[in-house]
């Protein structure tokens, strides 16, 4: 209730955002059926730092019932709550910051750096990594340089794509409908053998007038720069810049092509 509730609020959300799955229950509501949100196999972390809380006391009857283990977070641990309390973290101060030693600023700074703690050991208990935080934060500039790679490549019918001997004509007119300025030039076998873009076409032009009479194979450029899907995001742009280039393909362990990141695919996230 009242300010430990607001305090409960953002614990509940860190929690959330860590790997435990949480939300916040109001004590008076959860008296008039929003008990309903609590089911065998919960956890209720409870905080008044008094321990008196009626609300919170005439909730202990129900969640004893139900079997739902009770952790408190009160200044005493002989305070009523605490004692029906199954587990209680003590949140005691000398005194509040308030000049009266009244509102509650250094009892809920407390209240809040407990609840932290408690997040941050069951982050580290369950393993939770930079990925899994990526996951569950894909709005957020850390959860965009984690993307992997395969989350954000051109793939099956978006990939460019052409074989050996594909006339130029065709090379072209996919590199044209794909818009990636680019294609790749794949073996019998579906394993990238080069690619041609934009560039090699200028070149190739400037060099032969009669290129559109070869095939794709005799005007690619060997040995195009590869990546791994489980590759992050921001390993394949510092790929790109150390190149100077703006595709990479993507390519399984057995060297087949499975798709084509852009640069313009990574100026979206803004890891630059």
């Amino acid at each position: 209730m009242g300010k430990s509730g607001l305090i409960m609020k953002k614990i509940a959300a860190t929690l959330s955002s860590t790997g435990t799955p949480s939300f916040f229950l109001h004590p008076a509501e959860a008296l008039h059926g929003d008990l309903g949100m609590i089911v065998a196999g919960d956890v209720v972390l409870a905080a008044s730092y008094s321990g008196t809380n009626e609300e919170l006391l005439r909730l202990v009857e129900t969640l004893k019932r139900l079997g739902v283990p009770l952790v408190t977070m009160t200044a005493n641990e002989r305070s009523p709550l605490a004692r029906h309390a199954d587990l209680h973290l003590p949140v005691a101060i000398d005194r509040e910051a308030c000049p009266l030693n009244l509102a509650p600023t250094a009892s809920t700074t407390a209240t809040l750096a407990l609840g932290d703690a408690l997040a941050m050991a069951l982050l580290e208990a369950r393993g939770f990594t930079h990925e899994d935080f990526a996951l569950l934060h894909p709005g957020g500039r850390l959860g965009k340089r984690l993307l992997k790679v395969h989350q954000l490549m051109h793939a099956g019918d978006a990939l460019p794509a052409v074989r050996l001997d594909t006339p130029m004509r065709d090379a072209i007119y996919e590199m044209s409908r794909k818009k990636l300025g680019i294609t790749a030039v794949l073996d019998s076998d579906g394993r990238l053998a080069g690619c041609i873009s934009d560039g090699d076409l200028r070149r190739g032009l400037e060099a032969d007038e009669g290129l559109m009479r070869h095939t794709a194979g005799e005007v690619m450029s060997r040995g195009p720069r590869t990546i791994s899907g489980g590759e992050l995001a921001a390993a394949a742009l510092k790929i790109m810049e150390d190149h100077r280039i703006t595709s990479l393909f993507v390519c399984a362990e057995d060297g087949r092509l499975e798709g084509v990141v852009h640069l313009h695919d990574l100026w979206r996230l803004e890891l630059f």
